[in-house]
């Protein structure tokens, strides 16, 4: 299962994601999404866990809970949406 982890901290990086979701199972992959031009944090990122069961155990238990004095918001990821992409106008 695809993890949604928002709000989260700019300092999280993704072996605190890891650390987070491995008391409930295996984490396949986690990952911090990172803006292209800044490489900083945008405040949300992803886990993987191959285990259902461990996955949802994971999200009711985590969600809304505090890391580095910020309250997660945690769900099942959803399918990325198709948006029509703008070209960029340059700075």
């Amino acid at each position: 299962m695809n993890i949604y982890v928002g709000n989260l901290p700019y300092s999280a990086t993704k072996e605190d994601l890891s650390a987070l979701f491995a008391e409930f199972g295996e984490v396949g992959r986690a990952s911090v999404v990172m803006d292209r031009e800044t490489n900083r944090s945008k405040g949300f990122g992803f886990v993987e866990m191959p285990d259902d069961a461990a996955a949802t155990a994971a999200i009711e238990a985590l969600n809304n809970t505090e890391l580095h004095g910020r309250a997660l918001r945690i769900n099942e990821a959803r399918p990325r949406e198709e948006r029509p992409r703008t070209p960029r106008t340059p700075r």
